[in-house]
Parts: structure tokens; C-alpha cells; sequence
């Protein structure tokens, strides 16, 4: 049977850094971006939002195939970049012109090469190192419901997209099965030490599962029907990052998750991309399913025999697998037990008010969590944002350093004596480090953060043998990579917020975005952190700073 391929990547390094790690990709890899609700109430129906969004995935993919989808800009200057008559401009100069043109006025057209694997794309367990597989000839969708497999083909012999109408049936189909859910459920397993699963993935396909598995690993990507409503963002948050582990396929490029009430996130698997790939599919999604959408909560589905089109996958189990399935869930359940999720949404202000006073929102948030963190801990800790360099041909991304002398300055200034400054000597503070946190910002953007180098150099040091220098050695640089703050931010029209698991035990995992008016922020821990508090202070820092920026006094 021929089997799709997997295409030689470029990055090597960097991809080596996710495809040797041993460790489960739930939590210590995998993120979820939320979907805003459908502006029109009625059609956040399951069914209805379910059909919509995977139609709207399916053209964003023929859009993506046919090379027409344009890329993302990254304006340094939009003022002379990000205009329509530089737009027009640029489309009369040839192509092999063009980028020359953006070049003079500081616009990059972002990187896409990450995109051929969002569909089709799974990550396949392999001993000592995994690798990322894709077969874009398939023209199936996986769906799980209740922990069960299903797949029917959404793109037709012809390489159109299936009828809206006979979607919606298939899927309607699949929601009214009322198979129980499997004693061992297969998916547990993608939550695994990499190397547990691959001997267990091997097993898989010696007992006869080989078909089956390949529909998994093919399908252009995975829709998980979960048969509840969201609670709470609390809820949201935990459901949509790791789940119950028996109806994700977590190895998958993607899984679009969609509750009982139409609660819709994004999680996917990290090795084979950034978040910037990722949001633009959800912006492009979020619009054409709310603008555009194929069905309508008053369209009936097409007369189809869906149990001819739709194949429930079945899985032989043997002991083996029946106990490694076991273990597999004991280890998921007291993992997820272990982690703490809370958000805040802090109204005060947001974006329109900081441009105002001419600070970088973003400069702000990173400035409230040092503050937070100091006052929660009465210290400073190494802080990670990440920054994406698709500026760059297979560029991934880059560090920026949040934590600097001059958050400090600030910090301890509006912590331990405010008294001693004036309202306009704070100002200063804040506007000294937004200008800092600015230059950082464009720095590793442009591929001039340090991280990315030194790894590099590490990473050819230990490929060929040699002593590593006893700079790596050394405590300092240890500490650095210990990032306690993990944070990162991807604000969009059509993301709610996102989320992710801290990236060391006692550390916290900070998802946020500044909004118009609002800043939303979405924080994790493990035992070791208390994340309401954490919070709490997040939410005072952001007032205090809020304050000083229109002139008054901080509210003790």
C-alpha cells in the first residue's frame, strides 16, 4: 500500500528539538487558541457549527493548495507599508521585484512554509526520534464523538469540496450514534512518553491495524464532538488544552473542537508550527463561517445514506495494548489532576487607550506580569515571550527577554515606594521600559535575539562531538533557560483567548492578549504556583499602571 511521504525539513535543528522529545506532547507541547462564539447566537448549534467550520477549513485548503492565498505581511513601518496605494503599488512590480520593494519600506511578507501541514499532517511516534508525516492525496476527515472513529470523505474524485448538505448529514449521523464509548480508548495513547508509543504503535500495527491507523494519520484533519456545554473558562480552558484524553488524537497537526453549545478551539500538535499559521487559519476560518457560512440552523441535511459514506474505524486490542492503554490513561488523569488553569479579563483598558499614550500594549502586559510576579514573590524571575521570525525563509521563532533593568526599576519603584516618585516620574518608568521592551521586540523579530544562536551552537557542538564550552556550563545560563514566566500572546478578531501548560514545574504558562479595551490573560501551574493569586496581582499591576498613565494617584 503506498503511503504518503514525508517532505525533508529545512529547520533541522529547531525541529529536532520537538521530535526527540521524549515527553508527552499534552501539556508539555500542545496549545489551544478558543474561537469567539458565532456573532449570530442561533448558529453556535453543534451541528450547525461543526458543518460550517469544516467547510470553511476545506476552502481555506483549496485556497492554500492553489496558491492563492496571499502572505501576511510584517510591517516595521506601517505608517509608509501598510497602505493601499503601496498594496497597488506592489502588485504592478514583478514578483522577483517585489520583495526588493517591501524591503525599502521595512515590510516583510511572512514565511508560509509551515502551512502544507495543517492538513493532512500527524505526528508519528518513532524510537529516539519521531517524524512528521503527510499525505495530501487523502480526502477524508476524522471525527471522534465519545472516544469512537469515524471518517467519510469530504473532497470528492474531482477535487471539490463535498456538498455542505451531505457534510452536514454525515456529521448529523455521527452525533446521533449512540455506540458506548470504547473500554479502552485508542487515544490515550497519543498522550504518552514518545517512546512508550512507539513500541505501543508498533504493536498496533502487527495486530492488524495498519488500515485503520493510516485513515487516522491521513485525514485531512480531526473534528472532536465533545457531548457537553462549556461551564465556565475555567472549563473552557481545561477541555479544550488536554481534555479527558478519550476523544483528542493529540498527535494530530490539529484537532477543531467543538462542544454540545458550539464552544470551537483550536489545539494542535507544536513540532511542525507557530502559532502564526495557526491564527491566520482561524481568522480565515472564524470569517468565512460567520460571513459566508454553507449551512444555515434552518438547512436540512442532503437525503444521503450516511452509514454507506461514514466507516466507524475498529481497532483490534490485545493484552498488550489493552494494558498499555490502561497505564496510558492513569498517567494522562494524574497529569491534568496536577495542572491549574484561571483567567481574568481585566476591563479597565486595553489597546485604544495605551496608543493613546503612546505605549506598546504589549510592553504593558509583560510589565504587569514582572510587577505581579515581584509582588506575589518579592523577586524577579527569567521571563520568556516567544516572537516569530517568518519574516525569514523557515524562520520559526525567536526570544524576547521581558525581564530587564528597567522593568525592575519599574517594578520596585511602584511596589516598594511609590511615594517617593511622582505621577510623571513613573510615567517616564513605564514609557522607558515600552521603548526597551519595543526595540527587543523588532530585535529578535529581525533575527537578532541571542536564543536562537546560542541553541544553534549548542545543538552543532553536541551533532559533531564536540566539548560543549563552558559557557553552557555555567549557572547563569541554566538559570536563563529556566523559564518560570512563560508567556505568549497572539491577539486576533477570531480568538477568545489561548492557552498552554507552564514549561517547567514551578513555573506559570501565560497566554494573553491586549484588546481594545480589555486585556484578557489565561494562566497555568502546576502545584507549585498559586494561580488565582498570581492573577490577583496581575490584575492590581495592570490597574496601578492603568492609573499613572491618566494622571492619578495609585489607589492603596
Amino acid at each position: 500500500m503506498k503511503r504518503g511521504k514525508e517532505k525533508q525539513e529545512k529547520a533541522g535543528p529547531w525541529f529536532d528539538m520537538y521530535l526527540r522529545a521524549r515527553e508527552s506532547v499534552v501539556l508539555n507541547f500542545n496549545p489551544f487558541m478558543a474561537f469567539n462564539p458565532d456573532p449570530n447566537a442561533e448558529y453556535n448549534d453543534q451541528l450547525t457549527r461543526a458543518t460550517n467550520m469544516t467547510v470553511s477549513a476545506l476552502r481555506f485548503l483549496k485556497t492554500l493548495r492553489a496558491g492563492y492565498l496571499e502572505p501576511e505581511v510584517f510591517h516595521l513601518n506601517p505608517a509608509k507599508s501598510d497602505t493601499e496605494m503601496f498594496k497597488k503599488l506592489i502588485r504592478f512590480v514583478p514578483s522577483s521585484l517585489s520583495w526588493y520593494g517591501a524591503y525599502m519600506v521595512n515590510a516583510y511578507p511572512l514565511d508560509m512554509s509551515q502551512y502544507f501541514r495543517l492538513f493532512n499532517s500527524t505526528r508519528l511516534p518513532k524510537f529516539n526520534r519521531d517524524e512528521l508525516f503527510t499525505d495530501e492525496k487523502a480526502k477524508h476527515l476524522l471525527v471522534l464523538r465519545n472516544g469512537n472513529f469515524y471518517v467519510f470523505n469530504v473532497i470528492d474524485g474531482d477535487g471539490n469540496i463535498v456538498k455542505p448538505s451531505e457534510i452536514q448529514a454525515h456529521l448529523k449521523y455521527i452525533l446521533s450514534d449512540s455506540s458506548p464509548a470504547p473500554a479502552f480508548p485508542l487515544s490515550y495513547l497519543t498522550s504518552e512518553n514518545r517512546d512508550v508509543w512507539a513500541v505501543l504503535r508498533q504493536k498496533l500495527l502487527d495486530n492488524g491495524n495498519e488500515e485503520a491507523l493510516h485513515k487516522v494519520d491521513s485525514a485531512v484533519f480531526c473534528l472532536c464532538l465533545d457531548d457537553f456545554p462549556i461551564k465556565d473558562l475555567e472549563h473552557l480552558s481545561h477541555v479544550m488544552l488536554h481534555g479527558d484524553g478519550t476523544n483528542r488524537w493529540y498527535d494530530k497537526s490539529f484537532n477543531l473542537i467543538i462542544t454540545k453549545d458550539g464552544t470551537s478551539a483550536i489545539h494542535f500538535e507544536h513540532s511542525w508550527g507557530d502559532g502564526v499559521a495557526v491564527v491566520r487559519f482561524q481568522n480565515e476560518v472564524f470569517k468565512d463561517s460567520t460571513q459566508a457560512p454553507a449551512v444555515s440552523p434552518q438547512s436540512q441535511p442532503a437525503a444521503v445514506d450516511s452509514s454507506q459514506a461514514v466507516q466507524k474505524l475498529d481497532f483490534n486490542l490485545n493484552d498488550a495494548l489493552k494494558t498499555g492503554i490502561a497505564k496510558a490513561k492513569e498517567q494522562f488523569d494524574a497529569a491534568v489532576k496536577s495542572l491549574t488553569l484561571d483567567s481574568i479579563q481585566f476591563e479597565k483598558g486595553g489597546k485604544e487607550l495605551l496608543k493613546q499614550k503612546k505605549v506598546s500594549p504589549d510592553a504593558v502586559a509583560q510589565l504587569s506580569f514582572q510587577m505581579a510576579f515581584l509582588r506575589q514573590n518579592g523577586q524577579t524571575v527569567a521571563t520568556y515571550e516567544s516572537c516569530s521570525t517568518a519574516a525569514f525563509k523557515h524562520g520559526r521563532t525567536e526570544t524576547i527577554r521581558p525581564a530587564s533593568i528597567y522593568t525592575k526599576k519599574c517594578s520596585d519603584a511602584f511596589l516598594r515606594e511609590p511615594s517617593k516618585y511622582s505621577i510623571e516620574d513613573l510615567q517616564r518608568m513605564i514609557m522607558e521600559c515600552s521603548k526597551y521592551h519595543s526595540q527587543l521586540t523588532k530585535e529578535a523579530a529581525m533575527g537578532q535575539g541571542f536564543d536562537r544562536h546560542l541553541f544553534t551552537l549548542r545543538y552543532l557542538a553536541m551533532s559533531k562531538g564536540m566539548p560543549l564550552p563552558d559557557f553552557y556550563q555555567d549557572q547563569a545560563y541554566a538559570q536563563l533557560n529556566h523559564n518560570i514566566l512563560s508567556t505568549s500572546t497572539l491577539t486576533s478578531p477570531a480568538v477568545q483567548f489561548g492557552g498552554f501548560a507552564p514549561v517547567v514545574p514551578n513555573g506559570f504558562g501565560v497566554g494573553y492578549a491586549v484588546h481594545d479595551n480589555w486585556v484578557g490573560c489565561n494562566v497555568s501551574a502546576y502545584p507549585a504556583r498559586n494561580v488565582k493569586e498570581f492573577l490577583q496581582c496581575v490584575h492590581q499591576s495592570l490597574e496601578d499602571i492603568f492609573c499613572v498613565l491618566e494622571g492619578k494617584h495609585i489607589s492603596k
